[in-house]
């Protein structure tokens, strides 16, 4: 379904991916809000929505929006070190991409969720000012 091998592996091995024409399902164009195609959405097994992502992007984009969306996803389940470890992978392998500062800040947000521990926050608002400075995550951060 996708032609570049990193893509294929990461989907295949942690997703089930469903394919639908919009034209052939208009069911289920208008049960999700589908604006824009391609739309991926992550889906907990209750079919509730945890993530989406809209229209085309670059390899490393992607990427690191799919692993965002399993992150939220188990920011949902309040399952913090999957969260953290998801967050973490964004941050640190796609560094350059627009979900990296995002992804910093949720890793933040779930080790202080886990550890209810306020020094958490205050590490990452240092973080921000040095890394991501001028995004609006950075901004979200300055409270702590």
């Amino acid at each position: 379904m996708y032609p570049t091998p990193r893509v294929a592996e990461l989907i295949e091995g942690t997703f089930i991916p469903v394919r639908f024409h919009i034209k052939t399902r208009p069911d289920t164009w208008k049960r999700f809000g589908i604006r824009w195609t391609p739309t991926i959405l992550i889906l907990a097994a209750d079919g509730k929505e945890q993530y989406r992502i809209e229209g085309f992007l670059p390899v490393d984009d992607f990427l690191a929006q799919l692993h965002l969306g399993l992150g939220y996803w188990a920011v949902n389940r309040k399952d913090w070190a999957a969260a953290e470890r998801e967050f973490r992978e964004v941050e640190q392998s796609f560094p350059e991409t627009d979900a990296a500062p995002e992804a910093l800040y949720w890793e933040g947000v779930a080790r202080y969720s886990a550890t209810h521990d306020g020094a958490e926050l205050r590490k990452l608002a240092e973080q921000f000012r040095t890394r991501y400075s001028d995004t609006s995550w950075a901004k979200r951060s300055t409270v702590w």
